[in-house]
């Protein structure tokens, strides 16, 4: 049957994800059948995939994989596949509450969630969905959520890093893809927040439970589990609920945060390049691919290529330009553009078991179109890549790739070589040209107007 067991599908004996043929399916095994059918029968799937809060799946028979199955599942795709350690501080609140209130709403149905890991839950433009339909079991009365110290490592604890501590806290989760520890949470955090009543219970004592009973199973020979009601069960939802919304980010600027507003040239030559690349891209892009917009600030050229037909991967290296991108997006419903944030010096790698548990950014982006706007003067002079390492770069993640050259007169280059020496002799036009024409076809070029910068459109060489 050639079935390829996907790498990040191991962990749970409840089933697996495997692709055949090109289509991706999810095998439910025996031992998950008594769940799997509560979940179907008792509506919750149903209102689940109403609500938009899961993503429905059709069951199909094509024949068993690797052991007998009790069914085969398949799943709608998610148009790109996302982590948590590229999310923006928004993103990852608007996961976690998703989550919380799936838990809340399976509570109601006589389930709950078992796994209440970030990994669970994919970005669809600016709606997260919960994409892990074998994370739902039978509810028994007095049962505590197995799932709550899941769910303050992977949302609760990076969050209050990243409200309290530094936005830039949001990377440990590529540390710690398994969430980051409670003990080193609070380890992290500031005194002051002792005085929040939801990251006190949450995080701290939390924390401080952990580490007293962590020898019970060990000295006592078995493990206590305590019982608690469901009305208990649902305040302790509902505390987190606002432990999490008393998470906000600060509004404080960072480099590139207000660039469009920082720029070198008039508002017309704004709408001149506006105008010139959606030509480019609607005269040489189909309407089905997808576009990485690497370099995409706060995601303006991401919308305008979009405009909610195209599916937009909107990457930058400025956490709040990211941040900025995916509220406006929210706030005016823009449906095909997902925000992310990327250091493409140091892109996110394949991690987990045998590196094949969470995919490399560049195994998820490559053979796509990639826009890249004012970006090739920060790979080239504030990162020292030499043009024929870019041009190779590109060549290895871009089918088709629309990329303007930003000439050192430029005042934007100007401003980063005003605090360093000039190392740069090659940085020419003809130098970006004869290094990228060994790679790529030159299909287009366009100056664009008011400025000294080119764009051009080009297509990789086979």
């Amino acid at each position: 049957m050639n079935d390829s067991v996907h790498g990040a599908s191991f962990r749970d004996p409840s089933g697996f994800m495997f692709a055949r043929n090109g289509a991706l399916y999810r095998q439910i095994n025996q031992c998950y059948a008594p769940d799997y059918t509560l979940l179907v029968e008792s509506g919750l799937y149903a209102e689940l995939v109403r609500l938009k809060l899961l993503v429905p799946h059709e069951e199909v028979d094509i024949g068993t994989t690797i052991s007998p199955a009790f069914r085969i599942i398949r799943p709608d795709l998610v148009p790109y596949i996302s982590y948590p350690y590229e999310w923006s501080f928004s993103q990852l609140k608007d996961a976690a509450l998703l989550t919380l209130e799936i838990e809340e709403l399976s509570l109601k149905f006589g389930l709950s969630l078992k796994d209440a890991t970030a990994y669970n839950v994919q970005f669809v433009g600016c709606r997260p969905v919960f994409i892990d339909t074998l994370s739902f079991e039978t509810y028994t009365e007095g049962s505590p959520w197995v799932a709550y110290r899941q769910f303050c490592q992977h949302f609760l604890g990076p969050l209050a890093l990243m409200t309290y501590t530094d936005v830039r806290m949001r990377n440990l989760l590529r540390s710690y893809i398994d969430g980051i520890p409670l003990d080193l949470t609070t380890s992290l955090l500031p005194f002051r927040t002792r005085f929040r009543y939801g990251l006190l219970a949450h995080l701290h004592l939390h924390a401080a439970s952990q580490r007293r009973h962590q020898d019970d199973a060990r000295k006592s020979g078995l493990l206590r589990t305590p019982r608690i009601k469901k009305t208990m069960l649902l305040a302790l939802i509902q505390s987190l609920k606002n432990a999490i919304m008393s998470c906000n980010l600060s509004s404080s600027k960072t480099e590139w945060s207000d660039y469009y507003q920082d720029t070198n040239y008039s508002k017309e030559a704004m709408l001149a390049k506006e105008k010139l690349i959606k030509d480019l891209i609607d005269n040489y892009v189909e309407s089905g691919e997808t576009i990485h917009d690497l370099g995409a600030n706060t995601g303006r050229f991401s919308r305008i290529v979009s405009n909610n037909e195209r599916e937009i991967v909107s990457h930058d290296i400025d956490e709040l330009a990211v941040e900025r991108n995916y509220l406006h997006n929210k706030q005016y419903n823009v449906e095909k553009v997902l925000p992310l944030v990327l250091d493409l010096t140091n892109p996110a790698p394949a991690l987990g078991w045998a590196l094949e548990e969470r995919m490399s950014m560049l195994e998820r982006a490559s053979d796509h179109v990639v826009l890249a706007l004012a970006l090739i003067h920060h790979l080239a002079i504030s990162n020292n890549v030499p043009l024929d390492r870019l041009a190779k770069f590109f060549c290895r993640i871009a089918s088709k790739l629309v990329i303007e050259f930003v000439p050192k007169e430029d005042s934007q280059v100007q401003r980063l070589l005003s605090t360093r020496k000039d190392i740069f002799p090659d940085y020419l036009p003809s130098e970006f040209e004869s290094a990228f024409e060994n790679l790529f076809d030159i299909v287009d070029r366009k100056a664009m107007p008011g400025t000294e910068r080119v764009i051009y459109m080009m297509n990789r060489k086979v």
